[in-house]
Protein backbone atom coordinates (compact mmCIF):
# COMPACT_ATOMS: atom_id res chain seq x y z
CA UNK A 1 0.00 0.00 0.00
CA UNK A 2 2.70 2.37 1.19
CA UNK A 3 4.54 1.28 -2.18
CA UNK A 4 1.57 1.97 -4.64
CA UNK A 5 1.28 5.35 -2.54
CA UNK A 6 4.97 6.51 -3.35
CA UNK A 7 4.51 5.20 -6.80
CA UNK A 8 1.69 7.45 -7.40
CA UNK A 9 3.11 10.42 -5.76
CA UNK A 10 6.21 10.38 -7.82
CA UNK A 11 4.06 9.47 -10.99
CA UNK A 12 2.13 12.28 -10.09
CA UNK A 13 5.23 15.02 -9.48
CA UNK A 14 6.70 13.67 -12.87
CA UNK A 15 3.47 15.05 -14.88
CA UNK A 16 3.43 18.32 -12.51
CA UNK A 17 7.08 18.54 -13.61
CA UNK A 18 6.24 18.23 -17.27
CA UNK A 19 3.23 20.38 -17.38
CA UNK A 20 5.38 23.07 -15.47
CA UNK A 21 7.85 22.60 -18.10
CA UNK A 22 8.32 26.20 -20.81
CA UNK A 23 7.44 25.67 -23.68
CA UNK A 24 8.48 27.90 -26.35
CA UNK A 25 5.89 29.53 -28.47
CA UNK A 26 7.54 32.19 -29.64
CA UNK A 27 10.69 34.23 -29.41
CA UNK A 28 12.81 37.24 -31.26
CA UNK A 29 14.73 36.63 -33.64
CA UNK A 30 16.15 40.13 -34.72
CA UNK A 31 15.96 43.64 -33.27
CA UNK A 32 15.66 46.45 -35.38
CA UNK A 33 16.10 50.53 -33.80
CA UNK A 34 13.30 50.37 -32.08
CA UNK A 35 11.00 47.28 -33.24
CA UNK A 36 11.52 43.55 -33.00
CA UNK A 37 10.98 40.92 -35.50
CA UNK A 38 9.31 37.52 -33.80
CA UNK A 39 9.94 33.62 -35.23
CA UNK A 40 6.37 33.51 -36.58
CA UNK A 41 7.10 36.58 -38.25
CA UNK A 42 10.17 34.76 -40.32
CA UNK A 43 7.99 31.13 -40.35
CA UNK A 44 5.02 33.00 -42.07
CA UNK A 45 7.10 35.15 -44.71
CA UNK A 46 9.04 32.07 -45.45
CA UNK A 47 6.03 30.23 -46.04
CA UNK A 48 4.57 32.79 -48.21
CA UNK A 49 7.90 32.71 -50.01
CA UNK A 50 7.85 29.15 -50.74
CA UNK A 51 4.27 29.53 -51.99
CA UNK A 52 5.46 31.75 -54.71
CA UNK A 53 8.39 29.72 -55.40
CA UNK A 54 6.19 27.00 -56.50
CA UNK A 55 8.89 24.91 -58.08
CA UNK A 56 12.50 23.69 -56.52
CA UNK A 57 12.94 25.95 -52.77
CA UNK A 58 16.62 26.34 -51.53
CA UNK A 59 16.92 24.49 -47.93
CA UNK A 60 15.89 27.00 -45.03
CA UNK A 61 19.10 27.15 -43.78
CA UNK A 62 19.78 29.40 -47.22
CA UNK A 63 16.37 30.97 -47.35
CA UNK A 64 15.95 32.13 -43.80
CA UNK A 65 18.57 34.41 -44.06
CA UNK A 66 17.12 36.18 -46.85
CA UNK A 67 14.04 36.43 -46.15
CA UNK A 68 14.64 37.97 -42.74
CA UNK A 69 17.14 40.78 -44.34
CA UNK A 70 13.92 41.73 -46.42
CA UNK A 71 11.94 41.93 -42.79
CA UNK A 72 14.91 43.58 -41.50
CA UNK A 73 14.84 46.22 -44.62
CA UNK A 74 10.84 46.25 -44.32
CA UNK A 75 10.84 47.30 -40.66
CA UNK A 76 13.54 50.20 -40.69
CA UNK A 77 11.10 51.70 -43.79
CA UNK A 78 8.27 50.78 -41.60
CA UNK A 79 9.41 52.34 -37.98
CA UNK A 80 10.28 55.86 -41.24
CA UNK A 81 7.15 55.63 -41.93
CA UNK A 82 5.74 56.11 -38.71
CA UNK A 83 7.80 58.52 -37.64
CA UNK A 84 7.19 60.84 -41.14
CA UNK A 85 3.06 59.85 -40.25
CA UNK A 86 2.60 58.13 -43.51
CA UNK A 87 -0.57 56.07 -43.90
CA UNK A 88 -2.93 54.34 -45.91
CA UNK A 89 -6.63 55.47 -45.77
CA UNK A 90 -9.30 52.16 -45.96
CA UNK A 91 -10.51 54.32 -49.04
CA UNK A 92 -7.46 54.17 -50.55
CA UNK A 93 -6.58 50.32 -49.40
CA UNK A 94 -10.26 49.01 -50.83
CA UNK A 95 -9.69 51.25 -53.88
CA UNK A 96 -6.17 49.42 -54.66
CA UNK A 97 -7.59 45.98 -53.69
CA UNK A 98 -10.31 46.78 -56.28
CA UNK A 99 -7.80 47.68 -58.73
CA UNK A 100 -5.59 44.49 -58.41
CA UNK A 101 -8.77 42.11 -58.54
CA UNK A 102 -9.95 43.95 -61.89
CA UNK A 103 -6.31 43.27 -63.12
CA UNK A 104 -6.86 40.09 -62.71
CA UNK A 105 -10.42 39.93 -64.47
CA UNK A 106 -11.59 38.81 -60.63
CA UNK A 107 -14.65 39.98 -58.02
CA UNK A 108 -13.16 40.72 -54.75
CA UNK A 109 -15.18 37.70 -53.60
CA UNK A 110 -13.25 35.54 -56.45
CA UNK A 111 -10.06 37.47 -55.34
CA UNK A 112 -10.57 36.30 -51.90
CA UNK A 113 -11.28 32.61 -53.23
CA UNK A 114 -7.98 32.86 -55.37
CA UNK A 115 -6.25 33.69 -51.70
CA UNK A 116 -7.52 31.29 -49.74
CA UNK A 117 -6.97 28.50 -52.39
CA UNK A 118 -2.80 29.83 -52.23
CA UNK A 119 -3.11 29.59 -48.13
CA UNK A 120 -3.16 33.25 -47.66
CA UNK A 121 -6.18 34.38 -45.74
CA UNK A 122 -7.85 37.89 -47.32
CA UNK A 123 -7.46 40.05 -44.42
CA UNK A 124 -3.57 38.95 -44.26
CA UNK A 125 -3.53 39.50 -48.03
CA UNK A 126 -5.06 43.26 -47.40
CA UNK A 127 -2.24 43.80 -44.30
CA UNK A 128 0.12 42.51 -46.83
CA UNK A 129 -0.85 45.18 -49.63
CA UNK A 130 -1.44 48.07 -46.63
CA UNK A 131 2.44 47.22 -46.02
CA UNK A 132 3.74 47.39 -49.26
CA UNK A 133 1.72 50.96 -50.82
CA UNK A 134 3.05 52.36 -47.08
CA UNK A 135 6.98 51.07 -48.19
CA UNK A 136 6.24 52.52 -51.40
CA UNK A 137 5.20 56.10 -50.31
CA UNK A 138 8.17 55.70 -48.04
CA UNK A 139 10.53 54.99 -51.07
CA UNK A 140 9.19 57.20 -53.23
CA UNK A 141 9.16 60.40 -51.19
CA UNK A 142 13.07 59.60 -49.84
CA UNK A 143 14.18 58.38 -52.89
CA UNK A 144 12.51 60.80 -55.10
CA UNK A 145 14.55 63.76 -54.00
CA UNK A 146 17.45 61.81 -54.86
CA UNK A 147 16.26 61.96 -58.67
CA UNK A 148 16.81 65.05 -60.76
CA UNK A 149 15.82 65.21 -64.47
CA UNK A 150 16.96 68.45 -66.81
CA UNK A 151 15.96 69.54 -69.38
CA UNK A 152 19.49 68.08 -71.04
CA UNK A 153 19.05 64.53 -69.91
CA UNK A 154 16.25 64.75 -72.08
CA UNK A 155 17.50 66.51 -75.35
CA UNK A 156 20.78 64.17 -74.81
CA UNK A 157 18.51 61.09 -74.78
CA UNK A 158 16.29 62.63 -77.81
CA UNK A 159 19.45 62.88 -80.09
CA UNK A 160 20.38 58.58 -78.45
CA UNK A 161 20.05 55.67 -80.84
CA UNK A 162 17.90 54.55 -78.01
CA UNK A 163 15.51 58.16 -78.34
CA UNK A 164 14.91 57.60 -81.80
CA UNK A 165 13.51 54.34 -81.67
CA UNK A 166 11.99 54.93 -78.51
CA UNK A 167 9.61 58.27 -80.42
CA UNK A 168 9.79 57.24 -83.35
CA UNK A 169 5.85 56.50 -85.25
CA UNK A 170 4.40 53.34 -85.22
CA UNK A 171 1.59 51.98 -87.44
CA UNK A 172 -0.96 49.12 -86.25
CA UNK A 173 -2.04 48.27 -90.10
CA UNK A 174 -4.87 46.13 -91.21
CA UNK A 175 -3.63 44.13 -95.16
CA UNK A 176 -6.13 43.10 -97.81
CA UNK A 177 -4.73 40.87 -100.45
CA UNK A 178 -5.91 40.12 -104.10
CA UNK A 179 -3.38 37.98 -104.92
CA UNK A 180 -2.49 37.35 -109.02
CA UNK A 181 -0.79 33.84 -109.98
CA UNK A 182 3.00 33.86 -111.20
CA UNK A 183 3.19 34.86 -114.38
CA UNK A 184 -0.18 35.98 -114.74
CA UNK A 185 -2.29 37.04 -117.97
CA UNK A 186 -3.49 40.10 -118.66
CA UNK A 187 -7.13 39.46 -118.14
CA UNK A 188 -6.26 38.05 -114.83
CA UNK A 189 -4.64 40.89 -113.73
CA UNK A 190 -7.37 42.80 -114.84
CA UNK A 191 -9.84 40.66 -113.32
CA UNK A 192 -7.77 41.74 -109.45
CA UNK A 193 -7.41 45.00 -110.30
CA UNK A 194 -11.11 45.07 -110.35
CA UNK A 195 -12.42 43.03 -107.32
CA UNK A 196 -9.10 44.79 -105.38
CA UNK A 197 -11.07 48.20 -106.47
CA UNK A 198 -14.27 46.99 -105.79
CA UNK A 199 -13.39 45.98 -102.01
CA UNK A 200 -11.85 49.35 -101.41
CA UNK A 201 -14.92 51.07 -102.87
CA UNK A 202 -17.35 49.26 -99.82
CA UNK A 203 -15.52 50.28 -97.71
CA UNK A 204 -15.80 53.56 -98.60
CA UNK A 205 -19.49 53.33 -98.65
CA UNK A 206 -19.15 51.60 -94.88
CA UNK A 207 -18.38 48.08 -95.02
CA UNK A 208 -16.33 47.05 -92.43
CA UNK A 209 -12.76 46.69 -93.50
CA UNK A 210 -11.91 43.66 -91.07
CA UNK A 211 -15.17 42.03 -92.43
CA UNK A 212 -14.13 42.22 -96.01
CA UNK A 213 -10.45 40.60 -95.12
CA UNK A 214 -11.86 38.24 -93.56
CA UNK A 215 -13.83 37.30 -96.42
CA UNK A 216 -11.86 38.21 -99.33
CA UNK A 217 -8.34 38.52 -98.28
CA UNK A 218 -5.69 35.86 -100.06
CA UNK A 219 -2.96 37.20 -97.01
CA UNK A 220 -1.96 35.14 -94.35
CA UNK A 221 -3.72 37.52 -91.60
CA UNK A 222 -6.90 37.22 -93.29
CA UNK A 223 -8.51 35.47 -90.45
CA UNK A 224 -7.71 37.83 -87.86
CA UNK A 225 -9.43 40.87 -90.06
CA UNK A 226 -6.04 41.25 -91.84
CA UNK A 227 -4.40 43.10 -88.52
CA UNK A 228 -0.86 43.05 -89.25
CA UNK A 229 0.02 44.51 -85.92
CA UNK A 230 2.38 47.24 -84.71
CA UNK A 231 5.13 47.95 -87.38
CA UNK A 232 7.57 51.29 -87.23
CA UNK A 233 7.81 53.10 -90.30
CA UNK A 234 11.28 51.67 -91.10
CA UNK A 235 10.07 47.68 -90.47
CA UNK A 236 6.68 48.42 -93.32
CA UNK A 237 7.50 46.44 -96.80
CA UNK A 238 8.79 48.96 -98.97
CA UNK A 239 5.20 49.36 -101.40
CA UNK A 240 3.42 50.42 -98.15
CA UNK A 241 5.65 52.87 -96.46
CA UNK A 242 5.01 55.75 -99.36
CA UNK A 243 1.35 54.93 -99.07
CA UNK A 244 1.65 54.91 -95.12
CA UNK A 245 2.46 58.87 -95.69
CA UNK A 246 -0.15 60.09 -97.28
CA UNK A 247 -2.78 58.12 -95.30
CA UNK A 248 -4.67 59.06 -91.76
CA UNK A 249 -6.37 56.65 -89.15
CA UNK A 250 -8.83 55.21 -90.61
CA UNK A 251 -8.31 56.03 -94.26
CA UNK A 252 -8.10 53.28 -97.04
CA UNK A 253 -5.63 53.14 -99.84
CA UNK A 254 -5.93 52.33 -103.39
CA UNK A 255 -4.54 49.07 -104.39
CA UNK A 256 -1.50 48.85 -104.56
CA UNK A 257 0.47 46.47 -107.09
CA UNK A 258 3.04 44.16 -106.52
CA UNK A 259 4.40 40.91 -108.10
CA UNK A 260 2.07 39.11 -105.52
CA UNK A 261 -1.12 40.81 -106.50
CA UNK A 262 -2.64 43.99 -105.21
CA UNK A 263 -2.78 45.15 -101.34
CA UNK A 264 -5.18 47.42 -99.99
CA UNK A 265 -3.78 48.38 -96.72
CA UNK A 266 -5.84 50.78 -93.34
CA UNK A 267 -4.11 52.43 -90.27
CA UNK A 268 -5.87 51.08 -87.73
CA UNK A 269 -4.14 53.13 -85.67
CA UNK A 270 -1.02 55.27 -84.68
CA UNK A 271 1.19 56.68 -81.87
CA UNK A 272 4.39 57.73 -81.22
CA UNK A 273 6.27 60.66 -83.18
CA UNK A 274 5.82 64.14 -82.30
CA UNK A 275 2.76 65.60 -83.59
CA UNK A 276 -0.48 65.24 -81.37
CA UNK A 277 -3.28 67.97 -82.46
CA UNK A 278 -5.35 68.75 -79.35
CA UNK A 279 -8.38 70.78 -79.50
CA UNK A 280 -8.19 73.24 -76.48
CA UNK A 281 -10.70 75.56 -74.98
CA UNK A 282 -10.14 78.63 -73.72
CA UNK A 283 -12.50 78.91 -70.66
CA UNK A 284 -14.08 80.82 -67.55
CA UNK A 285 -16.28 79.67 -65.09
CA UNK A 286 -18.60 80.46 -62.26
CA UNK A 287 -19.08 77.55 -58.99
CA UNK A 288 -21.22 78.06 -56.42
CA UNK A 289 -20.39 75.08 -53.68
CA UNK A 290 -22.74 73.51 -51.34
CA UNK A 291 -21.09 74.39 -47.95
CA UNK A 292 -21.83 73.87 -43.86
CA UNK A 293 -24.63 76.95 -43.93
CA UNK A 294 -25.61 76.47 -47.83
CA UNK A 295 -27.45 73.26 -49.05
CA UNK A 296 -27.19 71.45 -52.38
CA UNK A 297 -30.90 73.19 -53.02
CA UNK A 298 -29.91 76.33 -52.18
CA UNK A 299 -26.27 76.55 -54.04
CA UNK A 300 -28.87 75.60 -57.40
CA UNK A 301 -30.81 78.12 -56.38
CA UNK A 302 -28.08 81.02 -56.91
CA UNK A 303 -26.23 79.68 -59.17
CA UNK A 304 -29.75 80.24 -61.38
CA UNK A 305 -29.47 83.49 -60.15
CA UNK A 306 -26.08 84.65 -61.55
CA UNK A 307 -27.35 82.70 -64.95
CA UNK A 308 -30.80 84.78 -65.11
CA UNK A 309 -28.28 87.94 -64.18
CA UNK A 310 -26.29 87.58 -67.08
CA UNK A 311 -28.88 86.27 -69.67
CA UNK A 312 -29.96 90.27 -68.47
CA UNK A 313 -26.91 91.30 -69.61
CA UNK A 314 -24.54 91.89 -66.51
CA UNK A 315 -20.64 91.04 -67.30
CA UNK A 316 -19.64 87.57 -66.68
CA UNK A 317 -16.26 88.64 -64.84
CA UNK A 318 -17.63 90.91 -62.47
CA UNK A 319 -20.15 88.17 -61.65
CA UNK A 320 -17.16 85.51 -61.24
CA UNK A 321 -15.81 87.92 -59.03
CA UNK A 322 -18.48 88.27 -56.92
CA UNK A 323 -20.11 84.76 -56.88
CA UNK A 324 -17.41 82.29 -57.86
CA UNK A 325 -16.35 79.87 -54.89
CA UNK A 326 -13.38 78.91 -57.04
CA UNK A 327 -10.36 80.61 -54.99
CA UNK A 328 -7.91 80.16 -58.04
CA UNK A 329 -9.56 81.59 -60.61
CA UNK A 330 -12.44 84.28 -59.35
CA UNK A 331 -9.91 86.94 -58.69
CA UNK A 332 -9.45 86.82 -62.20
CA UNK A 333 -13.34 87.00 -64.07
CA UNK A 334 -13.29 82.98 -63.27
CA UNK A 335 -10.57 82.76 -66.19
CA UNK A 336 -9.50 78.81 -66.15
CA UNK A 337 -6.74 79.54 -69.13
CA UNK A 338 -6.57 77.08 -72.28
CA UNK A 339 -8.01 73.73 -71.09
CA UNK A 340 -7.21 70.59 -72.81
CA UNK A 341 -9.84 67.64 -73.16
CA UNK A 342 -9.67 65.44 -70.06
CA UNK A 343 -7.80 67.89 -67.91
CA UNK A 344 -11.63 68.65 -65.99
CA UNK A 345 -13.92 66.16 -64.27
CA UNK A 346 -16.37 64.57 -67.00
CA UNK A 347 -18.96 66.50 -66.30
CA UNK A 348 -17.56 70.27 -66.66
CA UNK A 349 -15.69 68.23 -69.66
CA UNK A 350 -18.76 67.21 -71.49
CA UNK A 351 -20.19 70.43 -71.32
CA UNK A 352 -16.91 72.23 -72.56
CA UNK A 353 -16.55 70.07 -75.73
CA UNK A 354 -20.59 70.85 -76.28
CA UNK A 355 -21.06 74.55 -76.44
CA UNK A 356 -20.03 76.67 -79.38
CA UNK A 357 -17.44 79.48 -78.48
CA UNK A 358 -19.12 82.61 -76.70
CA UNK A 359 -22.38 80.64 -75.56
CA UNK A 360 -22.77 80.75 -71.80
CA UNK A 361 -23.99 77.24 -70.51
CA UNK A 362 -26.76 76.29 -68.33
CA UNK A 363 -26.11 75.69 -65.07
CA UNK A 364 -24.88 72.40 -64.14
CA UNK A 365 -23.99 69.83 -61.79
CA UNK A 366 -20.46 68.12 -61.37
CA UNK A 367 -18.37 66.60 -57.98
CA UNK A 368 -17.14 70.04 -56.76
CA UNK A 369 -20.77 71.99 -57.04
CA UNK A 370 -22.93 74.02 -59.36
CA UNK A 371 -21.27 75.48 -62.74
CA UNK A 372 -21.54 78.03 -65.40
CA UNK A 373 -19.18 78.19 -67.78
CA UNK A 374 -18.33 79.66 -71.13
CA UNK A 375 -15.72 78.56 -74.41
CA UNK A 376 -14.58 81.92 -75.46
CA UNK A 377 -12.26 80.37 -77.60
CA UNK A 378 -11.76 77.37 -79.52
CA UNK A 379 -8.25 76.16 -81.48
CA UNK A 380 -6.35 73.03 -82.62
CA UNK A 381 -2.95 73.20 -80.83
CA UNK A 382 -0.08 70.67 -81.60
CA UNK A 383 0.90 69.04 -77.94
CA UNK A 384 2.90 66.06 -79.28
CA UNK A 385 6.46 67.54 -78.62
CA UNK A 386 5.22 68.46 -74.79
CA UNK A 387 3.63 65.31 -74.43
CA UNK A 388 6.69 63.35 -75.54
CA UNK A 389 9.33 65.12 -73.42
CA UNK A 390 6.91 64.65 -70.69
CA UNK A 391 6.90 60.58 -71.14
CA UNK A 392 10.57 60.59 -71.77
CA UNK A 393 11.06 62.49 -68.28
CA UNK A 394 8.92 59.75 -66.53
CA UNK A 395 10.63 56.92 -68.49
CA UNK A 396 14.57 58.51 -67.35
CA UNK A 397 13.29 59.18 -63.66
CA UNK A 398 11.28 55.79 -63.65
CA UNK A 399 15.35 53.57 -64.57
CA UNK A 400 17.07 56.42 -62.29
CA UNK A 401 14.77 55.61 -59.59
CA UNK A 402 15.69 52.01 -59.85
CA UNK A 403 19.34 52.69 -60.15
CA UNK A 404 18.97 54.25 -56.98
CA UNK A 405 16.73 53.06 -54.60
CA UNK A 406 19.18 50.02 -53.86
CA UNK A 407 21.30 52.14 -52.88
CA UNK A 408 19.88 53.97 -50.36
CA UNK A 409 17.97 50.70 -49.22
CA UNK A 410 21.91 49.62 -48.78
CA UNK A 411 22.37 53.54 -46.60
CA UNK A 412 19.49 53.03 -44.29
CA UNK A 413 20.48 49.42 -43.30
CA UNK A 414 23.83 50.28 -42.49
CA UNK A 415 22.30 53.57 -40.36
CA UNK A 416 19.79 51.11 -38.39
CA UNK A 417 21.19 49.16 -35.38
CA UNK A 418 20.26 46.07 -36.32
CA UNK A 419 20.71 43.00 -33.35
CA UNK A 420 20.51 39.58 -35.48
CA UNK A 421 19.64 36.69 -32.25
CA UNK A 422 21.65 33.68 -32.94
CA UNK A 423 19.62 30.57 -34.70
CA UNK A 424 17.56 32.51 -36.34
Amino acid sequence: MKKALLLGLATLCTALQLQAAPTELDRVVAIVDDSIIMQSELDARMDSVKRQMGGQIPPDSLLAPQVLERLILENIQLQMAERGGVQVTEQQLNDTVKRIAQQNGMTIAQFSQALEKDGLSYREAIEQIRTEMIISRVQKFQVSNRVQISQQDIDYFLASKAGEMATEEEYRLSHILVSIPSQATSTEIKRARDKANKIVAEINTGKNFQQQAMANSDGRNALKGGDLGWRKQAQLPSIFSDAVDQLEVGEVSRPIKSASGFHIIEITEQRGGSTMMVLQNKVRHILVMPNEIRSDKDSEARINQVYKKIDNGEDFAELAKEYSDDPGSAVSGGDLGWVNPGDMVPAFDRIMGEIEPGIVSKPFKSQFGWHILQVQERKETDLGEQVQRNQIRQMLQARQFEEELPIWLRKIRVEAYVDIKENS
